[in-house]
């Protein structure tokens, strides 16, 4: 018998076949398609990008054995990158095995691309394709780039309104959109003004619950949108595990033993939701999820991650556990200068990547308030809040010095979870209000999480002129144009989270000049 050989693209050809035709067919339900989470695209750099898929037929399925209405068994998944828009001139293309382990996600890390270029993307599983991605690969490390547009997000609640804003900002066609943090929300809402309910109607605790979570969120079609229309990074806050918990510390006091074995949990369905690299798995409670991306030679990203390092919140005992508000008298704990918010191993990496320097912008993706607040309790008395940057003011000081002492070029810092807009100057004295901006601050509000009393934080404005801008009525996100000599900011606000179809307007536009730190109505 004379045995041939069969080459790689052959069998890849057949295993395709097979896939298009229906082979290892899955019970598709009532949905028709594998793919009702949708797809993403994340971490891109120069030459290469993840690709991101859960098979979920049933994507709310109560059966924790089988999430997604998923068999027990690996399924072959074929990926493919092309130029084109019809999947026409294929590039790069695979097999892989979506893992029952992992809720059949897929997290394909592709390389060999081209930098600056835009590419199309989709899975194929059971007969059936999913729809078509786009992403635009990063510039080569240090080649000339005259133009970056991204957006960036945070706070969206599923159950107090529509997202329409991720709608929106997938209609500009940024080349980047940066998550801060809240992607989900854990706990399930009891207020009235809610618009719709979370599938278990329970808080998310463990791995089904913080499963099925995600996969609810992903079922939304602006959500899919966005994710379909341009690549990702991501960074999380609190929500994705516990409302304001810090390390091993949580709001309600649990054993820290009982809650790492959560926050693992959290931790796995985040990675298995977002396109992250295989490097970010996590391993039982810890994960590592900051990186530094750069964009040609006009702009780096430095993405953080602000909870599972950070100290304890200060004057954090029962009964009342998480942020709150505190005189310095009250609470001299607060200015210990061992207490990190970013956890010292992660601040050494981070003044490194400073000293490193290199684009024309640096931008720090941050999920929290970094300017100094002062603010005014109920007997008039100045205070701070404990779980922003404004509970660690040693480690801010520290944050702001070596921006300072590097030089590191035109630092820009973003942020989100305050449900709020804001424009600020950061400065090594905030007590001085003629001291110099060392760096600008834009924090966006949220997706559709309610802002704090508007006419409370406009009374504490006088007492802090670095502020430049607040507004907390309205929801929405950050649109950024990054050029060599210049940074516009927009405000994008949506007319009424209650309504799908709400329109978007610009809420108010800055700029920021390269050389010149600081912000500028425009």
């Amino acid at each position: 018998m004379v045995r041939r050989s069969i080459s790689r693209r052959s069998l890849l050809t057949a295993v395709s076949a097979a896939l298009l035709t229906g082979g290892s067919r899955l019970s598709l339900s009532a949905s028709g398609t594998p793919f009702t989470l949708g797809i993403a695209s994340g971490n891109p750099t120069a030459n290469a990008i993840v690709l991101w898929t859960r098979l979920a037929p049933d994507p709310l399925s109560p059966d924790p054995q089988r999430p997604g209405g998923m068999p027990t068994d690996n399924v072959p998944v074929r990926w493919e990158v092309a130029t084109d828009e019809k999947m026409q001139q294929v590039v790069k293309s695979g097999i892989e095995g979506a893992d029952p382990q992992f809720a059949h996600a897929l997290h394909v890390e592709c390389g060999g691309l081209q930098p600056a270029r835009d590419y199309f993307y989709r899975f194929i599983a059971s007969g059936e394709a999913s729809p078509v991605g786009h992403f635009r690969t990063a510039p080569a490390t240090s080649a000339a780039t005259d133009r970056l547009r991204f957006g960036f997000v945070s706070c969206s609640n599923y159950e107090l309104g529509y997202f329409s804003a991720y709608r929106h900002l997938a209609a500009e066609s940024p080349d980047l959109v940066v998550f801060l943090g809240d992607y989900i929300y854990e706990y399930f809402s009891h207020l009235p003004t809610k618009l719709r309910d979370h599938s278990d109607a329970v808080a998310a605790t463990d791995l089904p619950t913080y499963r099925n979570r995600y996969a609810q969120y992903h079922t939304d079609p602006d959500l899919q949108r966005l994710h379909a229309s341009t690549a990702c990074l991501a960074t999380w806050d609190d929500h994705e595990v516990q409302n304001d918990y810090a390390d091993r510390w949580s709001e309600t006091f649990d054993d820290p033993r009982v809650f790492l074995a959560r926050r693992a949990a959290a931790y796995r369905a985040f990675w298995e939701h977002m396109p992250l690299p295989h490097s970010a798995m996590p391993k039982g409670p810890d994960a590592t999820i900051t990186g530094r991306f750069d964009f040609g030679d006009l702009a780096s990203f430095l993405v953080v991650d602000d909870r599972q390092f950070r100290s304890r919140l200060a004057c954090d005992h029962p009964p009342h556990g998480g942020g709150k508000q505190v005189t310095d008298a009250a609470c001299p704990e607060r200015f210990d200068p061992n207490r990190s918010y970013l956890g010292m191993g992660q601040e050494h990496w981070l003044y490194g990547e400073f000293r490193r320097g290199g684009a024309r912008w640096n931008i720090l993706a941050q999920q929290q308030l970094v300017a100094d607040l002062k603010e005014h309790n109920d007997a008039g008395q100045i205070a701070h809040w404990t779980e922003d940057w404004n509970g660690y003011p040693a480690a801010r000081q520290r944050l702001l010095q070596q921006v300072h002492d590097s030089a590191v070029r035109n630092p820009v810092v973003i942020g989100g979870d305050i449900h709020s807009f804001w424009a600020n100057d950061l400065k090594l004295d905030f007590e001085d209000p003629k001291a110099p901006a060392i760096a600008t601050e834009f924090v966006g509000t949220s997706i559709t999480s309610p802002g704090p009393p508007y006419a409370k934080f406009v009374s504490w404005l006088p007492d802090n002129p670095h502020i430049h801008f607040f507004e907390s009525r309205k929801r929405g996100y950050v649109s950024v144009d990054v050029r060599p000599k210049q940074m516009d900011v927009a405000f994008r606000a949506v007319s009424d989270v209650a309504k799908p179809d709400a329109e978007v307007s610009t809420l108010q536009r800055f700029t920021v000049e390269d050389g010149r730190a600081g912000v500028n109505l425009a």
